[in-house]
């Protein structure tokens, strides 16, 4: 992947399930905000009115306990398709920056890693699907499977909302899952930045900050 040459600035979360990246790519796009910069937030599956329907049939969608695979592979293209041409490439053309809450590591490592599609065919996919958005830096929220899961029992122990379809799977799942973003991050040293998720919310979204102003003050320099 080769990343182009934009006025704005492309920062993805990723991470295994209970790392908290939603909550820090929030973070840093309210922060963002207060300088005065003009952030586009931004999440995946999803971020379009095409990509909402394709999230809910993959994660919440009776139908989508049914997907084979490749469908649901393919399910996931088509909805990064749709948010690169439609959203993300417009804005880093305006010089905005855009905050993705997952992007195509994501499908890497869940349906290439997790699932076991094959790696080198699936990054050709993805390749396509995200024309020349490269992200400038992924922040990989890094937390153990046991954590992950406490987290997610934590989070809806308390109302009516339930685990969605990639939740639900088993714990050697995402733990394929979580070694494929730590193989990624091998691959791409210069892209990801690994964070310790196990840390407390305030000290993980410091980290990525200072992270964030090195690289915006090198892109600048």
């Amino acid at each position: 992947m080769v990343m182009a040459d934009w006025p704005g600035i492309f920062v993805t979360f990723e991470g295994p399930e209970g790392g908290g990246k939603s909550t820090q790519a929030e973070r840093l796009a309210n922060r963002l905000e207060s300088t005065g910069r003009t952030v586009v937030r931004t999440r995946e599956p999803g971020g379009t009115p095409v990509g909402e329907a394709i999230r809910r049939l993959l994660q919440h969608d009776e139908v989508g306990h049914d997907l084979v695979p490749e469908a649901e592979l393919l399910l996931f293209e088509a909805s990064r398709a749709q948010l690169v041409r439609e959203i993300i490439l417009p804005a880093l053309l305006r010089g905005d920056a855009v905050i993705s809450d997952r992007f195509a590591d994501s499908t890497t490592a869940y349906q290439g890693y997790g699932r076991g599609e094959p790696i080198e065919p699936l990054l050709a996919i993805n390749e396509y699907a995200i024309a020349t958005a490269v992200p400038n830096v992924t922040f990989l929220i890094d937390v153990d499977t046991d954590t992950g899961f406490k987290r997610l029992a934590e989070r809806y122990s308390g109302g009516p909302a339930d685990h969605d379809r990639f939740e639900r799977e088993t714990r050697e799942f995402h733990e394929k899952v979580r070694q494929g973003y730590l193989a990624l991050s091998k691959r791409w040293p210069d892209r990801f930045q690994i964070i310790d998720g196990a840390q407390d919310v305030d000290s993980v979204s410091d980290e990525i900050w200072n992270i964030f102003e090195a690289r915006s003050a090198a892109r600048s320099s």
